[in-house]
């Protein structure tokens, strides 16, 4: 099995990591890296499998080195650092000068049990294109991540949307490698982002776990709202720890009264298309030297964002108006398809306790 060989503070819990950080399936292959959670904080490790002449390692060695911290954010800076020191570790095992010196230089306080500090830091807004998302949200990544997102899951991922911002448990399974499947996660989360200041302050944060096994199990039953990734297939069939099941591009629910929303109405395939629309707007004034500040992610999480402030917004204002009544009208301006999405809105209302009146009509037969 996975063991723990070395770690700085020695005193650290670090109980379940040494399978978190090696992803089940990863024997298959040559490289790979991983995000986790750990309790409050996040990790980055990264692997490698090496061919070795030794009966006793089976004719292989496999390592990975990853680090934690509070928040998820900035753990990709040192991605290319944990590349060369696993390669390191694989060729001069038990040398650790390296990794002590940049513990030495990284450190910091790590929360403790009772919660602070956290990676959910209070969320001030300002006007700046570059600054208008949840800071924990900002992860470092490779150019291409949220680009890659969208051919990858096509018009699904107005499915996901829906489903992320009702808060729902969703699950993406894939067999390694798992990386790419990480930065799922992360978009996955990005496309529930709200801006307006008093809203749902009961409601569940989307929480991104990235990878979990079956080692998570328990903790997972405890969770009301996560997105996660496994490459463990056994996950399939513990229906009681997810709402929603991703496939590579299949998304599957097994709760009856989420199957409508699995469905792509008119209106998705109307903002699917305005998206589509403002990324090639973007890729042409990139082209032609009109803009060079913007970038994919920045209008895919804008895009997102202002969608779901619409819909809020609205919903607000019917709540707060005398005779509280939301009509197709009202689904229409919000973007919704009023008969397509009227399981969606009825849910919507109940998560987030807006007392408004649904008066859209299902069409029934006569």
């Amino acid at each position: 099995g996975n063991m723990v060989e070395w770690c700085l503070p020695q005193d650290i819990d670090l109980e379940g990591v040494e399978f978190k950080s090696m992803a089940s399936g990863s024997h298959k292959i040559q490289s790979d890296f991983i995000y986790f959670r750990k309790g409050l904080c996040f990790g980055l490790a990264c692997f490698a499998n090496m061919p070795v002449e030794s009966e006793l390692e089976r004719g292989a060695r496999m390592k990975s080195v990853g680090i934690l911290s509070p928040s998820y954010t900035l753990l990709y800076r040192y991605m290319h650092f944990l590349e060369n020191q696993v390669r390191h570790q694989l060729e001069m095992p038990g040398h650790y000068s390296h990794l002590e010196a940049f513990y030495d230089d990284k450190k910091g306080v790590l929360p403790d049990s009772k919660g602070a500090p956290t990676s959910q830091q209070p969320v001030h807004w300002l006007p700046s294109i570059h600054r208008y998302m949840y800071p924990e949200m900002k992860i470092t990544h490779p150019a291409g991540c949220m680009s890659q997102f969208i051919k990858f899951f096509g018009e699904q991922i107005l499915v996901l949307w829906k489903f992320a911002l009702l808060r729902k448990r969703i699950l993406i399974f894939s067999p390694p490698p798992v990386g790419v499947v990480c930065y799922r996660v992360y978009c996955c989360c990005c496309l529930a982002n709200v801006s307006l200041p008093g809203l749902g302050g009961t409601v569940p944060e989307s929480k991104p776990f990235f990878y979990v096994n079956v080692a998570d199990i328990e903790m997972l039953e405890t969770e009301v709202s996560y997105v996660a990734c496994t490459t463990e297939k056994i996950f399939e069939e513990k229906r009681d720890l997810y709402d929603v099941y991703v496939d590579n591009q299949n998304v599957k629910t097994h709760h009856e009264h989420l199957q409508p929303l699995l469905k792509i109405n008119n209106a998705d395939k109307e903002k699917y298309r305005r998206l589509n629309d403002q990324r090639q707007m973007l890729m042409y004034s990139q082209e032609v030297g009109e803009d060079c500040s913007s970038c994919e992610e920045d209008l895919f999480i804008l895009f997102f964002m202002e969608q779901n402030n619409r819909i809020f917004q609205t919903l607000m204002e019917v709540s707060a108006s005398q005779d509280k009544t939301l009509t197709a009208d009202h689904a229409r301006g919000m973007g919704l398809d009023p008969q397509g999405d009227r399981s969606f809105l009825m849910d919507l209302l109940e998560v987030y306790g807006i007392d408004v009146m649904l008066v859209i009509d299902n069409p029934c037969c006569t």
